[in-house]
Order: structure tokens, then C-alpha cells, then sequence
């Protein structure tokens, strides 16, 4: 017992000693095959803007294949978990009926036969699913549920963290575009701070496009008379 707690110690310290996304993920997957016994592949599927949900860690294309059908066919335990469930588990894909589309191809197609979807949330906000993969049926017991809750909480931690961070670092990078290109239209057109983000947000609202892309776009072209539109 002592040494489980240990190698999940190991994973939980791995999973925050990155501040990016993609290697925090990394880490919780390679983590999920090595806690959990009777787990042989996993993988993190994350909502993007638009509702979109992608992989965006995995521990082998076997993974990959088995998340891009669900996405593709619009049908799967990922997407039921991460919009109608909590935790979905099947013991046999190849006699399930919950996925009609997904299922057999999953079980003929890649060998697939137990899965094992748990969702993501931070403060009920719901951002992912940890998905557990096995080619052999009944591979989830309650001790395989229990170490996977777990473990998922620590990803949706993890994974809250680390979007905080590149949203706020995505954040320096814009206003550090928005302050050059205020730059330039002061020094072009002999105005003060206030007017040339005036000049800015107004193209930004004229053409409806962000603030931060419409700065981006001068900088890259200079101030010239076509430059904003």
C-alpha cells in the first residue's frame, strides 16, 4: 500500500512540475497505465472553444485512434462522460449498446473491450475526461474506480492550473502587441496614448475581431494607410 501511495505521490508531483498543458497531461496519462493495474492505455481529452473536444495527451496511437472515432462518429463513453456523466464505464464493448456507431468498430477495428471514462471538473465547471483503455473484458474492478477518481482529481487540479497559467501568459503577450501598436500609431500620427487605443479598439469593433489580432496585425504590416482597414 505504502509504495502505491508513493508512486501516486510521484505522478501527482510530476503532473505540477509543469506549467504547460500538453506535458502536464503527459505525465497524468503515462501515471494512470503505471497506478492502475489493470489500465493498458489512457488518454485526456480536453473541451476546447466551441465545445470542441480533443486529445490532448495519450499514451499510444491505439488511444488516439479509439478518441479520434468518437469524436468523429459524435458517439462514445468520452463524450457521454463529458456532457451526461460523471463516470462511464462499459465491461464488454463488444456486447454494448449504449454506443451503436462507436462500440463494434472500437472492439473489431482496435481490439478495444473494457473502458473506463471519468470527468474533469474544477467548481462544477467540467473541462475534460480521463479515458482508460483495455483489450480485456471486466478489466475495471471497484479498486481500479477508486485509484481513477483519484487520480482524475488530481488531472482536473492540474489541468485547471495550467490553463490559468498559459491564459495569463497569453494575456502579457497581448497587451505587450496592443502597447507596440499603440506605439506606432503614436509615433505615426502624433497622438496621445488614449487616442491611439481609441484608433484600435474602433477597427476592432468596426471589423469585429479581437482587440489583441487587430494590434498583431499592425505591428506585423507597420503603420501605412491600409494598415487598419
Amino acid at each position: 500500500m505504502s509504495d502505491q501511495r508513493d508512486q501516486f505521490s510521484d505522478v501527482v508531483r510530476a503532473m505540477r512540475a509543469s506549467d504547460a498543458v500538453d506535458r502536464s497531461m503527459e505525465a497524468a496519462v503515462a501515471g494512470a497505465v503505471d497506478l492502475i493495474p489493470n489500465v493498458r492505455h489512457a488518454a485526456v481529452s480536453m473541451v476546447r472553444r466551441g465545445k470542441k473536444v480533443e486529445t490532448v495527451a495519450a499514451t499510444d496511437d491505439l488511444v488516439r485512434r479509439g478518441d479520434a472515432l468518437q469524436y468523429e462518429l459524435e458517439d462514445g463513453p468520452c463524450l457521454q462522460s463529458i456532457w451526461e456523466e460523471e463516470t462511464v464505464q462499459s465491461d464488454d464493448l463488444g456486447q454494448e449498446h449504449r454506443w451503436p456507431l462507436w462500440s463494434p468498430r472500437a472492439a473489431q477495428e482496435l481490439g478495444v473491450r473494457s473502458m473506463l471514462c471519468l470527468q474533469l471538473f474544477v467548481s462544477g465547471d467540467t473541462i475534460g475526461c480521463l479515458n482508460l483503455y483495455s483489450r480485456e473484458p471486466d478489466a475495471f474492478d471497484s479498486h481500479d474506480r477508486t485509484a481513477a477518481h483519484a487520480l482524475a482529481a488530481h488531472i482536473a487540479v492540474a489541468l485547471s492550473a495550467a490553463r490559468k497559467i498559459e491564459n495569463l501568459e497569453s494575456a502579457v503577450v497581448n497587451r505587450t502587441l496592443i502597447g507596440q501598436a499603440q506605439g506606432m500609431l503614436m509615433q505615426r500620427y502624433e497622438m496621445d496614448a488614449a487616442a491611439a487605443f481609441a484608433v484600435l479598439k474602433r477597427v476592432s469593433q468596426t471589423e469585429n475581431r479581437r482587440l489583441h489580432e487587430v494590434a498583431k496585425e499592425l505591428v506585423k504590416r507597420g503603420v501605412g494607410s491600409d494598415s487598419l482597414g
